[in-house]
């Protein structure tokens, strides 16, 4: 039948045709249509619009002119880099006094002991605490151009935004300390520093100061201790030549003896953060206010039209104090007048603590985010559970990657509004950086949370972050696009065929967020900082076509195999620990072997039912020590590596499962979680012995 015939056939009933095919119809089918047709029309009333990017999300950044291929986020519409947000809030002191007006003397900083409701100090208590701390600060010598460095020694809690404040009042400038880092690293940064003062939160960091000072040279005069403590604390400080007084006790010295606040200019340096670094003493990055408020603006510039923040808003404090992540977003969170509620102190009583306080604002680390996905998973134990929880993720997903982010559809309802309670179930925002995060794991987290959901990607030496994911892009695998307060340039690796002429090479970053380089230590700037005040940061990276960047590689950590193959193990580590059985792996190889070998920690939550699977039972250790199931990891990880194109080489040829987590506390971790390298390969050296012995090649 010709076409023309077939649409003269076809017409639209009339309505009397339309009447008697409903007459005809069961009662049933007309209350299932009813039903649909209701069910539709709801969805389509409730169902918010999609956010409004900042940018065409096709091309993200845009490439400068001079033929570097150095990039530029496309939010500043072809504008210069920022260095501030608002004109009334150029430093941190500045920022601080911006909250204050515009929060009303709201709450600012809040607190709580177990079991008991958040207690908050206005805006107007905090600075007055701190400029009576800073007025302490110079009476007793402190100054900024005369013994400048004031040591915060202390988890968090109010009294460390507070010092921090009194520092900035002044023109002091912070140095954190964290006893992770080891009595060594302390030791270190206090002889790099010349310190005399200290503050620290609790007694037993006290006694651990006193122990890396003990029978030695050292400059510390001063500690405050924020919490009480005995006489025989006070007997052994002055037996070290150390005076240790209360901070209630200091800020009495400071209502004795009041100074005007001496604000900082822009360029003066507002903290000398030591990286942890994963060999070697740790390296004290040097941070102006101007660096800081530049990476607040950034942010704030990227987020404004979709989640602007406001005295509303409610963030909640646990990520270290000590590193720049958690500083930024207080520093953003403070600059509009909003509050933040501190973390009891124990990381097991987290979700209490979120339950109580109903953040608006979560930042993250990949870590806790893998925990919450294991055991979202891990409750759909049972096949029918599974697929409703798959079914109500790809609905939910279908409808983030249109735009539209909400935590109110009927699967919210349905399914996800459990999760999202736990977290408090107010938050807006969630922010993530520190360590790469499985697309899949962020990709279901941003479905089921309903949040606007960044992922960050950046170093102390740019305080904190260089780029980050955009309002409306919620696709996972990359970091984003430059923040608007730095450029980025990819240069050439030619030992691992990492050229910039094809959008691949070593992430170089420039802008006013970038650090003035280490303190005391040239040669570890010069190969930190060019001549051009690029900063290298030896991670490789790719450029997407729509402007976003992949990190792909770690050039530091590469090493040759005995046939002169190039091996990053942090790109092979990433792709193993996608499998559900594996928590975390160690790949090792050296120029004397010709194959790689990795200890493997699998995941106590995953593993027994995993194992079940595959018609192995057991305890964990139990499992840990059993040959198929190391030899069904081995093929689970090859298995994943082979589909993310590792090639043959970059495959491990034998494991080892160990049941220990590494961690910061056993020594293989940073205290930002990065792997200590040479510290893994020493603790596991008889295993990799032993692995590499029984390898016929």
């Amino acid at each position: 039948m010709q076409a023309h015939e077939l649409f003269k056939q076809w017409r639209i009933p009339d309505l009397t045709e339309l009447r008697d095919y409903l007459r005809n119809l069961s009662t049933n089918t007309l209350l299932g249509m009813g039903a649909f047709t209701a069910v539709t029309a709801y969805w389509y009333a409730t169902r918010p619009k999609a956010l409004k990017p900042p940018c065409d999300l096709r091309m993200q950044s845009i490439e400068l002119p001079g033929g570097e291929f150095a990039r530029r986020s496309a939010i500043l519409n072809g504008g210069t880099l920022l260095t501030h947000f608002y004109e009334d809030g150029q430093t941190m002191y500045e920022c601080f006094l911006r909250g204050l007006r515009v929060s009303n003397n709201g709450p600012c900083l809040g607190s709580r002991k177990p079991k008991q409701p958040y207690e908050w100090l206005s805006y107007s208590e905090v600075i007055e605490r701190a400029e009576l701390l800073g007025s302490a600060f110079l009476h007793k010598g402190h100054s900024k151009k005369g013994d400048p460095y004031i040591g915060i020694f202390s988890q968090n809690r109010p009294e460390w935004t507070i010092s921090e404040l009194a520092c900035y009042t002044y023109s002091l400038i912070a140095v954190p300390l964290y006893d992770t880092l080891g009595n060594e690293a302390i030791s270190y940064i206090i002889d790099k520093t010349c310190i005399s003062t200290v503050i620290c939160d609790v007694p037993e960091k006290a006694r651990l100061l006193l122990d890396c000072v003990s029978g030695r040279r050292h400059t510390v005069k001063t500690l405050i201790l924020m919490e009480e403590f005995d006489t025989d604390l006070v007997s052994r400080g002055q037996q070290c030549g150390i005076d240790i007084i209360s901070l209630r006790d200091v800020e009495d010295i400071g209502k004795t003896h009041r100074q005007q606040p001496l604000p900082p200019m822009p360029d003066d340096l507002a903290l000398i953060c030591f990286t942890s670094g994963t060999t070697g003493n740790p390296k004290g990055a040097i941070l102006t206010h101007k660096n800081v408020v530049s990476n607040t603006a950034a942010f704030i510039k990227v987020t404004q039209s979709s989640c602007p923040f406001g005295p509303q808003d409610t963030h909640i404090s646990y990520l270290p104090l000590a590193h720049m992540f958690e500083r930024v977003v207080q520093g953003v969170v403070l600059l509009h007048g909003a509050r933040i509620g501190y973390f009891q102190g124990d990381i097991r009583a987290l979700m209490d603590d979120l339950m109580t306080l109903k953040p608006t604002i979560f930042p993250v680390v990949p870590r806790l985010l893998n925990r919450m996905f294991d055991k979202i998973y891990g409750q759909a134990n049972s096949p029918l559970k599974r697929r409703i929880l798959e079914f109500a993720f790809r609905r939910k997903e279908a409808e983030m990657m249109s735009g539209i982010m909400r935590r109110d559809s009927v699967w919210d309802k349905i399914i996800f509004k459990k999760v999202q309670a736990s977290v408090g179930g107010h938050v807006r925002m969630m922010i993530t950086g520190a360590a790469p995060i499985s697309a899949t794991v962020l990709t279901f987290l941003r479905a089921a949370l309903g949040c606007q959901f960044y992922e960050g990607y950046g170093q102390t030496e740019c305080t904190a972050g260089s780029t980050t994911t955009v309002p409306g892009d919620w696709t996972a695998g990359h970091v984003g696009a430059p923040l608007p307060c730095n450029d980025i340039k990819l240069v050439d690796v030619g030992d691992m065929n990492y050229y910039a002429i094809n959008g691949e090479g070593e992430v170089c970053v420039r802008g006013p967020n970038v650090f003035k380089g280490y303190l005391k230590d040239p040669e570890k700037t010069q190969e930190a900082l060019d001549e051009d005040g690029w900063v290298h940061t030896g991670d490789i990276g790719s450029w997407l076509p729509n402007g976003t960047l992949k990190i792909v590689d770690r050039k530091k950590h590469i090493f040759k195999l005995a046939q002169g193959e190039y091996i990053a193990p942090e790109k092979i580590e990433n792709i193993y620990i996608r499998s559900e059985a594996v928590a975390q792996a160690f790949v090792h190889g050296d120029s004397l072997q010709a194959c790689l070998v990795a200890i493997i920690v699998p995941d106590p939550d995953f593993l027994p039912g995993w194992a079940k699977k595959r018609g192995i039972e057991g305890t964990y250790e139990e499992l840990c020590k059993n040959k198929d199931v190391k030899k069904a990891i081995l093929e689970d990880i090859v298995k994943l590596g082979k589909e993310s194109g590792l090639k043959s080489f970059e495959q491990v040829k034998d494991i080892a499962l160990h049941t220990e987590m590494f961690s910061v506390q056993n020594g293989l971790l940073t205290p930002t979680l990065k792997a200590k390298r040479v510290e893994l390969r020493n603790h596991f050296r008889a295993q990799i012995d032993e692995l590499y012995s029984t390898i016929k090649m």
